[in-house]
């Protein structure tokens, strides 16, 4: 017979056997309680993730077409926080709040040329950086100097956004709003060199003339401690000698891929844009880190290994092609 007592004994350990097995099945803080001093989780706690110096945040993977991507335009942060605005194409505006970026921090935009899939959005992402503001801000633009039909940078914000523009009262209707445009010269010269058009606490912006074209049109390129990206926007291939010295030993190059190689496209694009072949040989040439192919329609999204077969007779490093909400970090 068993007594009492070893009967209260056995139930106390089956007790607290069960209630060991179910404090490590839903991870409660019973067995942390039991953990000894030597525990590898109190002797090393796991530091918190820092922020990329640089991220690349797509919000416009695509160019004109109405196929399911949003326009060209990307946001840059700076330690975790959103800073630079590169182009403003139509559904960026969707793409922004899908990714839950805070606009209290942006204050650069650059525009690489002033077509619609690239500026389409620029009324509304300024609005809401107004509205989003706790106090003043103050935006600077910079884009391409006018030629034919196209107006300055100036005078296209000045028509938007200026004292008798389209949108005049964004001035002062949630904050304060100051917005300074300038413009950048677009014109091709004989060697061209990269001019800074911005540099402060460690960013420095570089700028040089490229080409799609009639419209007159820029190529940035971002460095911040020690890493860097250039964004080619629309080019031609009267613009890739810009591009190669503007893009030397970049980490990440975002190129802009609408046509293939001839003579699989229209003809009238090869005006326009660069093909594949020409981007692998840039891109080897220019010695870059990585390529990102941008600005995707379907007949390049129907054709991926052709496109890289063809890069890659020229450039071994890595590539990506875009998609909107993705992140990419030089």
């Amino acid at each position: 017979m068993v007594c009492l007592c070893e009967r209260k004994s056995k139930l106390s350990r089956w007790i607290c056997a069960e209630v060991a097995i179910l404090c490590l099945v839903i991870g409660t803080g019973c067995a942390s309680n039991a953990r000894s001093p030597q525990s590898p989780a109190l002797r090393a706690p796991v530091a918190a993730t820092q922020p990329a110096a640089l991220d690349l945040i797509v919000l416009g993977s695509g160019g004109p077409d109405a196929v399911g991507r949003a326009s060209t335009c990307f946001v840059l942060s700076l330690d975790g926080v959103p800073r630079i605005l590169i182009d403003a194409g139509s559904g960026a505006f969707v793409r922004l709040g899908e990714a839950g970026l805070s606009l209290d921090h942006l204050d650069l935009i650059l525009l690489t040329h002033l077509h619609i899939d690239h500026t389409g959005e620029l009324p509304g992402i300024l609005l809401a950086r107004a509205v989003d503001s706790r106090g003043p801000a103050d935006i600077h633009i910079f884009g391409p100097s006018g030629s034919g039909q196209f107006p300055s940078t100036k005078r296209f914000v000045d028509l938007l956004f200026g004292a008798r523009g389209a949108f005049a009262y964004l001035a002062d209707f949630s904050s304060p709003l100051t917005i300074v445009a300038t413009d950048v010269e677009a014109g091709l010269v004989r060697d061209a060199r990269p001019q800074t058009i911005f540099d402060g606490n460690g960013l420095r912006i570089g700028a040089i003339a490229g080409h799609h074209f009639d419209a007159p049109a820029i190529i940035y390129r971002v460095d911040y401690k020690g890493r860097s990206v250039v964004f080619t926007g629309d080019i031609d291939p009267s613009g890739l000698e810009n591009l190669r010295r503007i893009a030397d030993r970049c980490d990440l190059l975002v190129f802009n891929t609408v046509v293939l190689d001839p003579p699989r496209s229209r003809t009238i694009l090869y005006s326009l844009h660069t093909p594949p072949g020409k981007i692998g040989e840039l891109a080897a040439a220019a010695h870059v880190g990585a390529l990102l192919l941008t600005h995707l329609n379907p007949s390049i999204d129907e054709a991926h290994e052709a496109v890289l077969a063809s890069i890659r007779r020229s450039y071994a490093g890595p590539v990506t092609f875009a998609q909107d909400g993705m992140h990419a970090k030089p």
